[in-house]
């Protein structure tokens, strides 16, 4: 498991993005199957707090972050800081009710989570979710700020990876409620999708453009390859940019489509998502004909790369329906 830093200020992180379309898709099936087996009952507040070792990282945190944020309190007995603030969090997590799980760490018992983490001091605070790990904050933060990063967290796993956290039952006993979502039967075009992946990580966009198109010759609804192909293709294009001649274009020409297609693609890798959609937007109201469609088929194929459960693409489809309309 490498650890990867998630933005929560907006930045589209497109490695996360890809992660929160597998995670509901996972989260989903998982539900499923465990109502079909009789689980997935409510947890007791007890449940909320737990401690996690290596042996059991990959079922504590790793599994059950595809259904519920979990925040990860590294700690020692001989941290002082640490006995103030993990009281703390203990507190809230069971405040919360459900929406974030906390694991405990035990750094002294656990060095190579540490050292995976990349842990410099303790009391430090991270959160795993849909697998992705985040630094949160470090040292023993007050309470207020605790909360703002928090809520910033759960809203996040709500509206970008749909996790809406764990049920909790005052009345059940600790220990016999929803446990860690069974594992999913790979789907007929895992080895096609995990190939591609892999072709992605190793910077072979080509590879994993060619991989995601295979998976939707056969399957054109599946939503996975839909959005990992849009992925590699903003970044084939992206990478064969030089990103000050684009926008030097673009300022320069406000009413030349391509110019402004190109430097959108810039803008939403940047993390600019509102600047982007702004931009393609304008330029739909500036245009006509087959400039106008090309602009228009550029916006939809990033919206595929935000993602429609994003509130900043439900916007811009208003807004391009306004501009068209």
């Amino acid at each position: 498991m490498q650890p990867r830093n998630m933005s929560m200020s907006g930045v589209v992180d497109l490695a996360a993005v890809k992660a929160a379309q597998e995670a509901k898709a996972k989260a989903e099936q998982a539900r499923a199957e465990a109502a079909r087996q009789g689980g997935g009952g409510a947890v007791s507040p007890a449940d909320l707090v737990i401690d996690v070792d290596e042996a059991g990282f990959e079922r504590d945190v790793l599994q059950r972050s595809t259904e519920v944020p979990v925040v990860i309190d590294f700690w020692a007995e001989w941290c002082q800081p640490c006995k103030q603030l993990s009281p703390v969090l203990e507190r809230l997590a069971v405040e919360y009710n459900g929406r974030f799980l906390l694991a405990k760490i035990d750094v002294d018992a656990n060095q190579m989570l540490m050292q995976q983490f990349g842990v410099q001091g303790i009391p430090a605070v991270f959160a795993v979710v849909a697998g992705q790990a985040l630094p949160l904050f470090q040292g023993a933060a007050g309470e207020a700020q605790i909360r703002e990063t928090l809520d910033q967290l759960v809203t996040v796993a709500e509206q970008r990876f749909g996790l809406t956290g764990l049920t909790v039952d005052p009345d059940a006993e600790p220990g016999t409620g929803a446990q860690p979502a069974p594992a999913v039967p790979a789907g007929p075009h895992d080895a096609l999708l995990e190939a591609a992946v892999t072709a992605l990580d190793a910077g072979d966009l080509g590879g994993a453009i060619r991989a995601y198109q295979n998976v939707l010759t056969d399957d054109p609804g599946n939503s996975e390859a839909k959005l990992g192909l849009a992925q590699a293709e903003l970044l084939q294009r992206v990478q064969e940019a030089d990103p000050q001649a684009v926008r030097k274009e673009a300022a320069e020409k406000p009413q030349d489509a391509r110019a402004q297609i190109a430097a959108a693609d810039l803008d939403l890798v940047g993390g600019h998502v509102e600047d982007a959609f702004g931009r393609l937007i304008d330029t739909v109201q500036r245009t006509t004909g087959d400039e106008r469609e090309a602009v228009r088929l550029r916006l939809l194929e990033l919206f595929e790369v935000v993602g429609a459960e994003d509130p900043r693409v439900a916007a811009a489809r208003r807004a391009l329906a306004r501009a068209l309309f």
